[in-house]
């Protein structure tokens, strides 16, 4: 896997990166993978989440010393979140100096249904990885990140905007736009940045796992009711396909995640991917006006 050059890190860069820790959740692939070596080959102390020891065994066979992989931590779970949470503590205590610099919330999944068909206990898991989890290790983390001067980052969709058949990812983007600006007020008088990295369409497994399991899901579903989605889910279908060849390559994700923790003012937002610029833009116009453009496309 091609990373981010040293040099173009290097420019990037006004915040030293020694006795800095940074917690990155979901690196068993995709973005998470990315970041994780990324910022450990730029010289952070990394703690990679993942939630199956094989992924876990994965990342120690990289012999990357500054690399640690966390397993499992599963946020549906909460002994995995407190086994995480200490093992974390265990670990920063060993290395006297370093601080806790950042969470990277990266962890999360989806897939492509209708709300009126959409699994519902897929979608709690989803609440739970994107949201409730999170928070969990925040409220145990932030006074360690507190103490090291750190920042949080959010990884999320380009816009906040309604888009059909994938709501179970982008109402938790919702929840997560208001948790990142509301933390951005309230953590003001401790200078702590909480930052979104509002991310376009990313070459990874989950758009051809979304694929399938859109299909499988078509075989599933009570047909009276799947029929009445079926000319919109195709058209869906097929636009999944034709983005497989335009998504942005993850290590691009991982560079402006580096950009943003190594910044000594980091923007609110950084816009990366594939029509991330474009779905952003939306949000600048009227609330009626975008209905009507997603209209269209459903």
């Amino acid at each position: 896997m091609a990373l981010i050059s040293e040099g173009m890190i290097m420019a990037i860069t006004s915040v030293t990166t020694k006795d800095k820790a940074v917690l990155v959740t979901g690196c068993s692939s995709g973005i998470g993978y990315a970041t994780a070596l990324t910022l450990a080959q730029r010289g952070f102390t990394v703690f990679a989440t993942v939630r199956k020891e094989a992924d876990a065994q994965r990342l120690h066979a990289l012999n990357a010393p500054t690399l640690i992989p966390v397993c499992s931590l599963d946020l549906t779970k909460a002994d995995d979140i407190d086994n995480a949470i200490a093992f974390i503590r265990q670990e920063l205590a060993q290395r006297p100096g370093m601080g806790l610099y950042a969470i990277v919330n990266n962890a999360g999944g989806g897939g492509v249904a209708p709300i009126e068909l959409m699994d519902l206990d897929n979608f709690r898991i989803e609440i739970e990885a994107r949201i409730l989890g999170p928070l969990v290790l925040l409220q145990a983390l932030l006074p360690l990140i507190r103490a090291a001067h750190g920042r949080i980052l959010w990884i999320a969709t380009p816009s906040i905007i309604p888009i059909p058949y994938v709501a179970n990812i982008h109402s938790c983007d919702f929840a997560v736009n208001c948790l990142a600006r509301t933390l951005q007020i309230e953590l003001k008088q401790w200078r702590i940045p909480s930052v979104l990295i509002r991310s376009g369409d990313v070459k990874t497994a989950a758009p051809a796992k979304s694929a399938r399991e859109l299909e499988a899901a078509l075989q599933k579903w009570p047909r009276e009711r799947s029929e009445l989605y079926a000319d919109a889910l195709r058209k869906e279908r097929a636009e999944l396909s034709e983005f497989d060849t335009k998504r942005t390559e993850p290590e691009v994700i991982a560079g402006v995640i580096c950009t943003a923790l190594c910044a000594a003012k980091p923007r609110r937002r950084y816009q990366v991917g594939y029509m991330s610029r474009i779905a952003a833009a939306l949000e600048y116009l009227p609330q009626t006006l975008v209905d009507r453009i997603m209209e269209s496309r459903a």
